[in-house]
């Protein structure tokens, strides 16, 4: 199937790994230029190498800023060419106690899950507009519709930027402009696995049990019964950013691998 994305310029938030990279990648194939972007320069421009490797034919660029560092999102903003996708992707996220949870770190959470994707959307919205095409698409989870006990300030975010890209959509009525939204499972993503094989040397096992046992104590009604591979994710936001996505606008799709049983 040709997706019809030679050409078309995306730019991906917090896609120097995981999820990020994946869609970063599966864009880059498709023949999109990929924009990547990540928190350091070193940590960028070895994504860029990586990803020029994977796929030598793909026009592949980064720019770094930190997120939660205002002049370094101006700088960015200002630097940031048109683009034709947004996949607001970068995020960050723990496991922590609600009460020991600070009004500082509640900002954190916010100012990288949440107001990176409203500074990058109200940047290159306009622009889509005026071009009579774009696509944005924003990363988020499950756990934004069912929100772990155990990471209150984690699903808040994830719940508010379902609310972000809904409201945005509204932006784009009869437009060839789309925003939409993934919902996300349990990802086997590099700081997952980083997680893993930490407990898993601690507690002297394969990682592949500890991975397991994770899962099905954490997940228990999950149908897929595994973490999901990023490129799992990868591939529906590849469609979404293409043009053959077109009927599908404010929309919350699931690839969570059947955890949710209700939305």
């Amino acid at each position: 199937m040709d997706v019809q994305l030679v050409s078309k310029r995306a730019f991906i938030s917090g896609s120097t790994q995981g999820i990020g990279f994946a869609i970063a990648q599966y864009l880059a194939q498709e023949g999109a230029e990929v924009i990547l972007h990540g928190r350091t320069p070193a940590k960028v421009d070895k994504a860029v190498k990586r990803l020029a490797a994977l796929v030598p034919e793909a026009i592949v660029t980064g720019m770094a800023a930190d997120l939660s560092v205002q002049e370094e999102v101006t700088t960015l903003l200002q630097q940031l060419p048109p683009v034709d996708i947004l996949v607001n992707n970068a995020g960050i996220f723990e496991v922590k106690d609600f009460m020991d949870v600070t009004d500082d770190s509640w900002s954190h959470f916010f100012d990288i899950n949440v107001m990176s994707a409203v500074k990058l959307s109200r940047q290159v919205l306009q622009g889509m507009l005026s071009r009579h095409w774009g696509r944005i698409i924003f990363i988020s989870s499950e756990s934004g519709i069912n929100v772990p006990g155990n990471m209150i300030h984690y699903g808040t975010t994830k719940a508010a930027m379902l609310a972000l890209s809904n409201g945005l959509s509204k932006l784009t009525k009869g437009t060839q402009v789309t925003v939409n939204t993934i919902l996300g499972g349990p990802t086997y993503s590099d700081g997952v696995a980083a997680a893993v094989e930490y407990i898993a040397a601690s507690h002297q096992q394969p990682a592949e049990v500890i991975r397991q046992q994770i899962m099905h104590s954490a997940n228990p009604h999950s149908l897929l019964e595994r973490f999901i591979d990023p490129a799992e994710i990868a591939s529906l936001a590849v469609y979404l950013a293409s043009p053959l996505s077109s009927a599908i606008n404010g929309a919350s799709i699931r690839a969570d691998g059947g955890v949710l049983r209700t939305l």
